[in-house]
């Protein structure tokens, strides 16, 4: 229950943000005065800071509370928690989806680590094609737990996974650990993108996680090197 409710705190803090409720350079209210807003104890109050902290909406300042950071300077979203559908529109480039496989699969060993699946269990595989002003730059493979997401079809995987989840299934999908590398290209990725002279892509690895903390997904996101622009925000963690 705890578990929950410290989310829940945090993602009312950061629609807050998000809003402009809480403004950039701000404070917002003191751990005191949370605690009292959300009937609950300081370790829950805690807890949601320190992921919005984490998340790089919020600075700790000792003996001054949380500042706002301003979010939008990091707005770019490869490394968020966005669907492709989402991407396009924000970028305003004409785009298109490519469904190449839909099926249903056991895993195999490397899945079942990444997934943390049996291998008796059912797992969908999505591949698609992301095609942005014309060029087949994204080779998206995606891995479901066909238990959590019992059914797909070719047309929800062109318009848009994540709003079939979310407004159908009513799956709350919370948060990602993500992993990035650069790898020479297989051919796979040469039958499928447009990869020019370019000899290597940059490969993103999502785990994605539903909001009781259950992972759902794992995704291998291949991208043209050319066309991948990778923006963050880095928080220091000091060990003492």
């Amino acid at each position: 229950m705890s578990e929950n409710k410290y989310l829940s705190i945090y993602n009312d803090l950061l629609s807050k943000i998000e809003k402009g409720i809480f403004k950039p350079g701000t404070k917002i209210p003191s751990e005191n005065q949370l605690v009292e807003q959300y009937e609950t104890s300081r370790e829950t109050i805690r807890k949601a800071l320190n992921l919005l902290s984490e998340h790089g909406y919020i600075q700790k300042i000792k003996g001054k509370g949380s500042i706002v950071l301003d979010v939008r300077k990091f707005d770019f979203p490869i490394s968020g928690l966005i669907s492709f559908k989402e991407l396009a529109q924000k970028l305003g480039k004409s785009s298109r989806t490519i469904v190449e496989q839909l099926e249903i699969v056991k895993p195999d060993e490397a899945l079942k680590k990444h997934l943390h699946v049996t291998a008796r269990e059912d797992i969908w595989k999505v591949v698609r094609v992301r095609e942005i002003e014309g060029e087949r730059i994204i080779l998206d493979k995606d891995f479901f737990n066909k238990k959590v997401v019992p059914f797909l079809s070719k047309d929800i995987c062109e318009r848009s996974i994540y709003e079939y989840l979310e407004k159908e299934l009513q799956l709350k999908i919370s948060f990602a650990k993500k992993e990035f590398f650069v790898e020479e290209c297989t051919e796979e990725d040469r039958m499928y993108l447009h990869l020019k002279q370019y000899t290597h892509v940059v490969v993103v690895r999502n785990y994605v996680y539903l909001d009781d903390a259950s992972l759902f997904q794992y995704t291998e996101s291949r991208h043209r090197l050319d066309k991948f622009r990778f923006v963050d925000f880095a928080r220091r963690i000091h060990l003492h």
